[in-house]
């Protein structure tokens, strides 16, 4: 989705270059909880720190915190000993956070380190005040210490903070609702704990009666954070729904830019992921001998993908059939493996439902990235592409590998090499090219799916010009970063009439209504919805 107006603002400001004078540039976590000298980038100012629970995401936070001591002086300083600890169980030794930083145009590179039992560098640390943000947040006001003896009629508030007239209406905004009133309270009872209580229409009502979501977007406003910090919240979207997060991170934009503070959060969240420009995600990525990896720039599908044990595919690919799906799966997993799990492949019927969904494209009226191939025997249309090789599938296919006499099909089906040229040959006797599989399968003992996904293998590896594949693969990857398509010829074929049985609407409705199709919908329901 397009960037907020929140953020477009602040990634203007962001990269004129003249503002953010303290700024964390990157830190480097070694020997501490799994980490190995990894680099953490602080590529913008809003950074999202995404990945598997016990990926390192936490760590992150706790080491930026590290690097600073407070502005102005706190009685108890925070120091890394407080976030690693020693205990009957962990011993932190050989640690490192190395670090580097500007401040005015000086740049500083240092690091604190444990090289046995204490930690060294903290006297060399430069000031900048530090919010950090933890989980303890998410607590219910009546399951904290001490809350108990509040919930009592007879007690009395004694004194409280209202939030001023900004500070309230971001309040509102956040939470999408009006609010008459939000202010921290205490009572007679205890001075030292607050609770926080809003009022609308009429009505109010404390931490003890409020949703979660109220609660922590209240106890968040409440802080006042100078400008130039560095604000750390871990897990973000907790007790928030999707719209709230998203107003949530476009506050945080605007203030980001007001105050040019410095913010990591970590996130599981897409929605959160969605709101942030490509610069400000950051991956971790543990590999099966547990070495992280940060990657930089990942879609919210990817990231929901790695987490997650079902796909959530970045791109729809339309094909026409089965056959055309597995020639266009073989050509990516041989010249552009990292788009096969980032793109769905979906068969649509008929050439005639391609040249419709080709319109959908070139109207931009599919919810998110699609690209519409055709068979290369198809005259080309308005937002389509053609496989290579000008004709079938089927028949690309085929004569590809006869020219070579079949050498190396064999060994993909396991097969003697006399048994697949003999198979494969007769059933290029047949007139219909679609029977050529089914009929050399059937000789071969073998399913047609596989005996087809072997040649497509084969063709793609042996068979298939590079630059044709280059071609395929470059169309693809602009479609997913949004690079504009070149214009599409100025004469088209007429479109193959589509049949009743093909499509519950004729092609030429999908430019009829503006509305969206549903993404979990079917070729023909997307069809017929429009």
């Amino acid at each position: 989705m397009p960037d907020s107006n929140e953020m477009r603002r602040l990634t203007a400001k962001w990269q004129m270059g003249t503002a953010w004078p303290k700024r964390l540039d990157w830190i480097e976590i070694d020997n501490l909880r799994g980490w190995d000298g990894q680099r953490f980038e602080m590529r913008y100012p809003i950074m999202a720190v995404v990945g598997e629970n016990g990926a390192g995401k936490s760590t992150v936070l706790q080491c930026a915190a590290s690097v600073y001591a407070s502005d102005p002086p706190l009685k108890k300083e925070r120091y890394a000993s407080d976030f690693f600890p020693d205990t009957v169980w962990d011993q932190v030794r050989k640690a490192d956070i190395k670090y580097a930083l500007r401040e005015g145009g000086a740049s500083v590179s240092n690091s604190i380190r444990k090289p046995t039992g204490r930690w060294r560098g903290n006297i060399e640390r430069k000031r900048r005040h530090v919010e950090y943000i933890d989980l303890s947040r998410m607590q219910p006001v009546p399951a904290r210490v001490g809350y108990t003896r509040l919930a009592n009629p007879q007690i009395s508030e004694v004194s409280a903070s209202a939030f001023d007239p900004v500070r309230l209406r971001r309040f509102s905004q956040i939470m999408g609702r009006k609010y008459d009133l939000a202010k921290m309270a205490t009572t007679d009872a205890d001075a030292k704990r607050v609770v926080p209580v809003v009022a609308q229409h009429g009505s109010t009502y404390s931490g003890f009666h409020q949703g979660a979501g109220e609660t922590t977007i209240a106890e968040l406003l409440v802080t006042d954070i100078p400008k130039y910090s560095l604000v750390l919240i871990d897990e973000i979207e907790s007790s928030l729904h999707a719209r709230v997060q998203r107003r949530l991170m476009r506050d945080l934009a605007e203030l980001c830019r007001e105050k040019e503070l410095q913010i990591i959060v970590t996130t599981h969240s897409p929605y959160v992921l969605e709101e942030l420009p490509l610069d400000a995600r950051a991956y971790i990525i543990q590999t099966p001998g547990q070495k992280r990896q940060i990657v930089y720039g990942v879609s919210p599908q990817f990231a929901m993908s790695k987490m997650d044990d079902e796909p959530y595919y970045e791109a729809d690919l339309y094909v026409e059939d089965e056959h055309a799906e597995r020639m266009l799966i073989e050509i990516l997993v041989r010249y552009a493996p990292d788009l096969v799990q980032r793109c769905q492949t979906i068969p649509f019927g008929s050439a005639g439902v391609g040249q419709a969904l080709g319109q959908m494209v070139a109207g931009k009226r599919f919810p998110r990235p699609s690209c519409v191939f055709l068979d290369g025997d198809k005259a080309e249309a308005v937002g389509c592409m053609l496989l290579p090789g000008n004709d079938a599938p089927e028949r690309v296919v085929f004569e590809a590998l006869r020219e070579k006499g079949w050498q190396g099909l064999q060994a993909r089906v396991g097969r003697g090499y006399s048994d697949v040229a003999d198979a494969c040959a007769s059933a290029m006797n047949l007139a219909n090219h679609h029977e050529w599989v089914r009929a050399a399968a059937n000789k071969l003992v073998l399913s047609g799916e596989t005996l087809w996904q072997a040649m497509c293998a084969e063709w793609a590896n042996a068979g298939l010009a590079a630059d044709e594949a280059t071609v395929l693969t470059r169309a693809i990857q602009d479609t997913l970063e949004g690079v504009p398509k070149q214009p599409a010829p100025a004469i088209m074929a007429a479109p193959e009439p589509v049949t009743q049985k093909q499509v519950s609407q004729p092609a030429d409705a999908a430019t009829a209504n503006p509305e969206l199709p549903d993404p979990s919908a079917t070729v023909q329901e997307r069809l017929f919805s429009l």
